[in-house]
């Protein structure tokens, strides 16, 4: 499978690997920390990291929506404190302290991914992408807002007033829609997804041990030339 690049160039000999998230996903926040964990444990000397936008609400009204109307309209009667237990336990495993009671409203994340796309031109993606998983999950703030987006720009280390000016427009929206759209074209229907040199995907936020397995088959891949695209 192929995802079109986007940022630094890839050279053949690197490790390239492609994560499809949505900010509003705690177990994309998760995933993340099992893939900085496996990667501690399996430095890779070259290595590209690219963020790929999800929509896991692509029909969400621009401003956004009441948290708790959210919930009851997706998953009705499940919708309850009970339902974030697993998420807070994997979360605590991984020091995400997650405050799902802070969190007020759902936002559409569109600008969010604008936003995660255009700071891969300034080498700042892991820092924007970090920043909005904080912001959200645990400061419960509204990332769909531009004043909050423009303050995670910022502390990612991205010019404000140039972040404003370009929230300001529609630059990158529909490329954002139309990688989304690739993505569900590919078969992704859930994240996170992890894209291993284009061939190799591993589904969800597996365990640190499962992409150290994953590491091993695509640095044989690249050894030999060959390599099919796989799923784990």
């Amino acid at each position: 499978m192929t995802i079109a690049p986007t940022g630094a160039i890839a050279y053949a000999r690197c490790m390239i690997i492609d994560i499809v998230s949505d900010a509003v996903c705690p177990w994309c926040f998760i995933g993340k920390r099992r893939l900085e964990r496996a990667l501690a444990l399996s430095p890779q000397l070259d290595l590209q990291i690219g963020w790929r936008p999800f929509q896991l609400n692509p029909d969400m009204p621009a401003s956004g929506m009441d948290r708790q109307e959210y919930l009851r309209l997706k998953f009705g009667d499940r919708a309850g404190g009970q339902m974030y237990d697993a998420v807070k336990a994997a979360g605590a495993q991984e020091g995400i302290p997650f405050a799902f009671e802070k969190i007020a409203r759902t936002p559409n994340t569109i600008a969010a991914h604008r936003l995660i796309r255009r700071s891969a031109t300034f080498e700042r993606q892991d820092a924007m992408v970090e920043t909005l998983f904080r912001y959200y999950f645990v400061d419960g703030r509204d990332i769909g807002r531009g004043d909050t987006l423009i303050e995670a720009a910022s502390e990612a280390g991205l010019d404000a007033e140039a972040t404003r000016r370009y929230l300001e427009g529609e630059a990158d929206a529909d490329i954002v829609r139309a990688e989304d759209a690739y993505a569900r074209q590919i078969g992704i229907n859930g994240v996170p997804c992890f894209i291993i040199d284009r061939k190799f995907a591993v589904s969800g936020a597996q365990a640190p041990e499962i992409f150290l397995e994953v590491f091993e088959h695509a640095r044989k891949a690249r050894d030999s030339g060959t390599g099919d695209a796989d799923i784990v």
